[in-house]
């Protein structure tokens, strides 16, 4: 099959991991900057916190007064971290804020790189998401991380994802779907793929309440913990297919007028045929195969939701993660988002204002020919 056949077959819309979506152009995504020490992202991200902290542990260890005992940084959840913080044993407290703050000084450092990059010029705000930042220790350390940027005269806003990280990855594939959708159904199927997990949702639109999305919420959702089973790459596709078909069934039943469409938020470097160039390498089997293309496997198993054909379209994971923000967005022009988890992912927008129905680019155009013609007389 010709690639702009499956791109129509799979889609019906737009093409997979597509530069210009129905709210704002997707200036760049999954960009790997390295340094003398390797990838950047490497330097944020949850592992790296994790390192940090065992390394504000090692002295204590030394004198046996290690306020965490003998168990592993890795192993200590973010909720014992986070009453840690403000509980009465001060030396574990004061550990913890070591942590945050070099954690922050790193994260400074690579969003540094970022603003001064070519694709992240002129951004104005960066919202943080992944699942670090589910945490009160990870909003410190955003919060740490903007005043150390605005100490160095960087004019940028530095905030936390407003919706909860697992949300937030299904929520923002509505801003994958073109606004005719919401006119005639109340809902879509989401996706969010993670080299642990596969979640899936029911997104309700609330188009009616809020037409900016900015109402919109998960009112079902499963998550299968791949990573724990070892699947194979067919089998993963099988599962997730019972997934949706499941969501699609409750669906029905609870009265929702689903949409025909699936959004799917997955890692690494989309194709415009959606398949994955890469960045995959977390997933179960091999995802990055020319022969291996996801949208197309979930037609086969979903043709049709409801009475028409399905489409689906597939971006970034942190492409998606950002959409989320869409509608709370809408006060700058560029913004980004960082994804803090396994890897530090990363998305630069620039929103696509409608003025009488024109994207902001032609209404832009059009002042500027307004002036040049007045020039003129």
């Amino acid at each position: 099959m010709a690639t702009d056949e499956l791109v129509k077959t799979t889609t019906g819309i737009a093409h997979h991991g597509a530069e210009r979506l129905p709210s704002v152009d997707v200036d760049s995504f999954n960009i790997e900057m390295k340094d003398e020490d390797g990838f950047l992202g490497d330097r944020a991200s949850k592992g790296a916190f994790r390192e940090i902290l065992d390394r504000w542990r090692k002295p204590l260890r030394k004198t046996g007064e290690d306020p965490f005992g003998k168990e592993a940084s890795e192993s200590i959840s973010k909720k014992t971290l986070d009453d840690i913080l403000v509980g009465d044993d001060v030396e574990a407290s004061a550990v913890v804020h070591s942590a945050i703050e070099e954690f922050a000084q790193e994260l400074a450092y690579v969003t540094r790189r970022f603003l001064k990059s070519k694709a992240w010029g002129k951004t104005e705000r960066i919202v943080v998401g992944g699942g670090f930042r589910d945490s009160r220790l990870g909003e410190l350390a955003i919060a740490r991380t903007e005043i150390i940027l605005k100490a160095e005269d960087f004019k940028i806003d530095m905030t936390p994802i407003r919706h909860h990280p697992d949300e937030a990855g299904l929520i923002g594939a509505l801003h994958l779907a073109p606004s005719w959708i919401f006119e005639a159904h109340d809902s879509i199927l989401a996706v969010d793929i993670g080299g642990t997990n596969i979640r899936c949702g029911l997104v309700e639109t609330s188009w009616k309440k809020a037409k900016d999305l900015s109402k919109a919420k998960v009112v079902k959702s499963e998550l299968w913990r791949h990573a724990d089973d070892e699947p194979t790459r067919e089998g993963a596709v099988k599962r997730l297919t019972k997934m949706l078909k499941g969501l699609i069934t409750e669906a029905e039943k609870d009265g929702f007028k689903l949409a025909p469409f699936i959004g799917i938020a997955c890692p690494g470097v989309i194709n415009a045929d959606g398949s994955i160039e890469k960045g995959a390498q977390n997933l179960p089997g091999n995802w990055e195969s020319s022969k291996f293309n996801l949208p197309a496997s979930l037609i086969e198993g979903i043709p049709v939701i409801g009475e028409h054909d399905t489409a689906i379209l597939m971006h970034n994971d942190g492409v998606v993660q950002g959409l989320s923000e869409v509608p709370f967005m809408q006060d700058v022009d560029r913004w980004g988002v960082l994804t803090i988890g396994t890897g530090l992912g990363n998305a630069r927008f620039t929103n696509r204002r409608k003025d009488n129905g024109k994207d902001k680019e032609s209404a832009d155009s059009g002042k500027k020919k307004d002036k040049d013609s007045k020039k003129g007389d």
